[in-house]
């Protein structure tokens, strides 16, 4: 259970996967616009609009990327949303994104908690560890939602090992929240939890019915180490998107004309990916 102050099976580790070594290097190092994915998820963030709601497209990037990633190993049943929580925004932003690949929306842009222990205004630090009240990073396979002390929400399965494979027994999940809204948001008091993701109250039930049952979520922040030690942030692979004989970049997505700020209204044993230096 996450509970907030003002201003259950486990997760299974895999040490031993392989390094990908038979395709050239896909990261966005490379010259701008010099790669085809980078192409690629230049194409869809402009579709999308995304600039108009406030995310960074090096964030969605990498977000991509990782989704790509977990498209590849089979690992998503879900493939046409992801989801992106921008801790390097103030919690006084609407800094979570449900986005629709398919259709080329954004379904939610809202606000979300972060841990009472990873910052004030902003998220700063981050922890894998029990009864730590800090929200971890990384990337996550959303499970099954269920009733609990915290009302409607949903089960969260990190896949990265020494960044957020603990997140089962840490009863890190999202839910809805009378601590996260507009109106906390503008007097600068949004609610901090115990390191869920949590949204606010009423939202909770469209948003968890929309990612669950294995679909791609990335919570991100500007934290060097993770960075650096992520292995799906630093993969070299294929990405599933790019295996077609010939994309045509501009007719990707249909544009988002429609843009507006405002809200729109089987559990399994997921594999952690180990970091490449954990700590």
């Amino acid at each position: 259970m996450c509970a907030f102050t003002r201003p259950s099976s486990k997760v299974l580790a895999l040490s031993n996967l392989p390094v990908d070594k038979n395709f050239p290097s896909l990261l966005p190092n490379k010259p701008v616009g010099k790669t085809m994915a980078y192409k690629l998820v230049d194409s869809i963030y402009n579709r999308i609009n995304l600039d108009n709601y406030g995310l960074n497209k090096d964030i969605f990037y990498n977000a991509y990327k990782g989704y790509e990633y977990l498209l590849s190993r089979g690992m998503l049943e879900k493939t046409n949303v992801l989801t992106i929580v921008d801790y390097s925004q103030s919690s006084t932003k609407k800094r979570f994104y449900v986005i629709d690949l398919k259709s080329g929306r954004v379904l939610f842009n809202t606000y979300v908690s972060h841990g009472k222990r990873s910052g004030g205004e902003y998220a700063t630090s981050f922890s894998n560890v029990e009864n730590s009240h800090k929200s971890s990073l990384g990337f996550i396979v959303t499970g099954s939602p269920y009733r609990g002390g915290s009302g409607y929400s949903l089960h969260l399965n990190g896949v990265e090992s020494g960044f957020n494979n603990h997140i089962r027994e840490r009863s890190i999940v999202i839910h809805g929240s009378h601590y996260v809204n507009e109106k906390r948001a503008d007097e600068s008091e949004v609610g901090r939890s115990f390191g869920c993701p949590a949204v606010p109250y009423g939202q909770q039930y469209d948003i968890i019915n929309t990612i669950k049952g294995g679909s791609c979520v990335f919570i991100w922040a500007p934290d060097n180490h993770y960075q650096m030690a992520s292995r799906i942030l630093n993969a070299t692979f294929q990405w599933p998107a790019l295996k077609t004989e010939k994309l045509d970049f501009p007719e990707l997505l249909p544009k988002d004309n429609n843009f507006s700020t405002s809200n729109n209204k089987s559990q399994t044993k997921i594999p952690a990916i180990a970091s490449s230096n954990q700590g």
